[in-house]
């Protein structure tokens, strides 16, 4: 039930025949972990809290650093030296009192990822390295939860939703972050944000992607972004959709799967 308060706060959502006052309250009763609350964490906390996603929940063990606020827009100057979680939490409350935030000061990994991942409906990978973003994958298909996983690049982005537990129209079982990509690229090969550089604002535009998508996945309006890569080029301000389709051969949801647990990241 919204209140009134929440009535006039939400108003422009409401008055969307694809939302409407059942969309809104899917969204409040919805539960969000998002993992990092840093270049692409940062807008997707701001607008999933705008847009009234009852619970919001943060992964993120990092301090608020001068650097980060190129990109990172829920952090401030005042925040440096601040657990992000802190940071983004009193933000948050700050933009809307009605979510409800739970801050995880923790760095995720295999032996607090089940735990973690399986008390929300809805996880949103934001990281800046491969091997979380393998292990949030892993970590939802074995939890039953469905995932939202975008990437940055100097000038380039990509973003997908995974829903690997699950079954398409055709029986099969849909695909999974590693039949996208098999195998992490070998150490080095992809330089860090602090060697690289990135653009700032362009985390802000898959920031923004990866909450409307979660909202669309809440709401249940659209075409939802399972098998479809979108990639950002954002020197040519091109968008491009990349369709992918189960592996049979992948070891998560494959023939002969042989994932079954997060083992092989302890």
């Amino acid at each position: 039930m919204l209140t009134a308060d929440e009535l006039e706060r939400y108003a422009r959502h409401i008055v969307l025949r694809d939302v409407g006052g059942p969309g809104q309250a899917a969204l409040k009763e919805a539960s969000v972990l998002v993992i990092g609350a840093g270049g692409l964490g940062a807008p997707v906390l701001m607008y999933l809290a705008a847009a009234g996603v009852g619970t919001l929940g943060a992964v993120d063990d990092d301090i608020v650093s001068l650097s980060n606020l190129q990109r990172q827009i829920i952090h401030a100057t005042p925040d440096i030296g601040r657990r992000k979680v802190d940071s983004a939490a009193e933000q948050i409350h700050t933009l809307n009192p009605h979510v409800h935030f739970e801050a995880h000061a923790v760095r995720l990994d295999a032996k607090n990822a089940m735990s973690l991942i399986g008390g929300y409906d809805l996880v949103l990978d934001g990281s800046d390295n491969f091997e979380t973003r393998y292990l949030v994958s892993d970590a939802c298909y074995l939890a039953g939860k469905p995932l939202i996983t975008a990437a940055l690049g100097q000038f380039d982005g990509s973003l997908t939703t995974i829903r690997a537990h699950e079954r398409g129209a055709d029986g099969q079982f849909n695909p999974t972050y590693r039949c996208l990509f098999p195998e992490a690229p070998p150490p080095g090969a992809v330089p860090a944000c602090a060697e690289a550089g990135v653009m700032g604002a362009l985390a802000g535009i898959l920031g923004s992607m990866m909450a409307l998508e979660a909202i669309r996945e809440i709401v249940g309006f659209g075409d939802s972004l399972v098998g479809r890569l979108v990639m950002v080029d954002a020197r040519a301000m091109r968008f491009e959709t990349l369709r992918y389709a189960r592996d049979p051969a992948n070891p998560l949801n494959g023939d002969a799967p042989t994932i079954t647990d997060l083992s092989a990241y302890l």
